[in-house]
């Protein structure tokens, strides 16, 4: 053992000291362990390519992850798109089977809608039928075929037609009270038969139906159904058929011959404002205060479409057909004339500019003018061409107008209201007035070739005006 020797002191603090001197080695020994792992070139190069490392897989991780959320993202639009242009189809499908709520704008009604019956029984509320394409084509024929017709005639008028020096001559020359009730006056609606305007059809607050012939002055038939008041009517122009529409949301379509109900349509859920014909003579356009226009055929009963203007959420208060049947105005609570395209079921054209609700619409038969009368006191005349009101005739203050009809060739414009007065067009002047009505006129109509003019007024009186 080697020892170190300090003078003065004993041989036992050599001993320690040599014992401390020996512990002392493993701890250099560590130390310069720990400083060789701690230099720079060593242990922190490792640990920098660790970080790096775990940072890479981190990357390699999330790229995985986002690339599979990409691959799903792309799956889920192809099959958006897949399940898009099938809705699409089959709306389009069912459009022309089947025209329900969401098809469309302004769209079909859902479920709850007529079907057909026993003849004379209400028609539970079912499915729509649908304008089928060959319905579509029948109307599109018909048009072609007038169309065609009217060019042919061109502006000529018929020799037979009435002149105006004479018609300006004409005066009452029969008034008929017996028609209907007396206990519950009032005559709400008039018709002229297309095919033989000796034939007069009439409806009553009384809720009754009345044919009746002038030539004869006989009742024809009464024909009693409707539980309220009897607001339009309609003349069938080849079969012995009428129609009539009422508050109680109804249609019903009568046999002359057998003073009998045929059907019952129930195509709206309020009331029934206004009903038209059109030229096929096989479909009735209808209107009603629950918003609605409705399109049902006449041989089945069955409503084929029924479509609302779901921008305007507003009481329809009168339909009309032109003369062509592709194309109709309804008019509106809110002082609105709208035009529709039947084949579409879409509104086409607004006419704004009446300041009360409308209260009737009358095309001209050469398909040019629109004649509209509304709680304002006025008539406005429509060019259908130009889409643009050309005329309006401001009657007196507080003047209500009821009813509007063009005669056959479009020669003169007749209105009925607080009186009846009778215009020629193209001059829209007056040329005729009468007053006879004590209470206001209803309903107003020529005759053949104008030959003579009907009225019908809240006096419960039907009259007759000719020279």
């Amino acid at each position: 053992m080697n020892g170190v020797r300090i003078h003065g002191f004993g041989a036992g603090f050599a001993c320690r000291c040599t014992t401390s001197t020996r512990s002392q080695r493993p701890e250099l020994g560590a130390l310069r362990c720990e400083r060789r792992l701690g230099a720079p070139g060593a242990g922190g190069s490792d640990a920098v390519m660790l970080h790096s490392f775990t940072l890479r897989q981190q990357l390699q991780t999330t790229r995985q992850e986002l690339s599979h959320a990409l691959y799903q993202h792309d799956a889920a639009c192809r099959v958006i798109a897949r399940l898009t242009k099938e809705v699409t189809a089959a709306r389009e499908a069912l459009a022309t089977l089947k025209p329900q709520a969401g098809l469309i704008v302004p769209q079909a009604v859902p479920s709850s809608q007529p079907s057909v019956v026993g003849a004379g029984e209400p028609m539970e509320l079912g499915e729509l039928v649908g304008m089928t394409p060959e319905i579509i084509q029948k109307l599109q024929d018909k048009a072609t075929v007038l169309t065609t017709e009217r060019k042919k005639r061109g502006k000529t008028v018929p020799e037979e037609l009435v002149k105006p020096e004479e018609l300006s001559k004409y005066r009452q020359v029969a008034s008929h009270v017996g028609l209907h009730s007396a206990s519950i006056p009032g005559i709400l609606a008039l018709d002229l038969c297309p095919a033989d305007t000796n034939k007069v059809l009439t409806g009553g607050a009384d809720k009754n139906v009345v044919v009746f012939d002038k030539s004869s002055e006989q009742i024809l038939a009464t024909l009693k159904g409707h539980t309220k008041k009897v607001t339009s009517v309609v003349f069938h122009p080849s079969q012995e058929l009428v129609f009539s529409a009422s508050p109680d949301a109804t249609i019903r379509i009568w046999s002359v011959p057998s003073s009998s109900c045929v059907q019952v349509v129930r195509a709206h859920e309020s009331s029934v404002t206004g009903l038209s014909l059109h030229a096929t003579g096989d479909y009735l356009l209808s209107s009603s205060d629950d918003q609605y226009w409705a399109f049902s055929d006449i041989q089945t009963g069955r409503v084929l479409t029924k479509v609302t203007d779901e921008t305007s959420g507003c009481a329809l208060t009168c339909a009309q057909f032109h003369p062509d049947g592709l194309i109709f105005g309804t008019g509106t609570m809110d002082s609105q004339i709208k035009i529709w395209d039947l084949k579409e079921r879409t509104n086409v054209a607004n006419f704004p500019g009446h300041s009360g609700p409308i209260t009737s619409i009358a095309f001209s038969e050469n398909g040019y003018y629109l004649a509209t009368a509304a709680d304002d006191s006025s008539v406005k005349l429509w060019d259908l061409r130009k889409l643009k009101n050309f005329k309006t005739l401001q009657l007196d203050n507080n003047f209500e107008v009821k009813s509007l009809i063009f005669d056959q060739s479009g020669t003169y414009l007749a209105l009925g209201g607080t009186d009846v007065q009778i215009y020629i067009c193209k001059q829209w002047t007056e040329i005729l007035h009468f007053t006879e009505h004590s209470g206001l006129t209803t309903g107003v109509a020529f005759g053949q070739h104008a030959k003579f003019i009907a009225s019908t007024g809240m006096d419960r009186s039907l009259k007759f005006y000719s020279v």
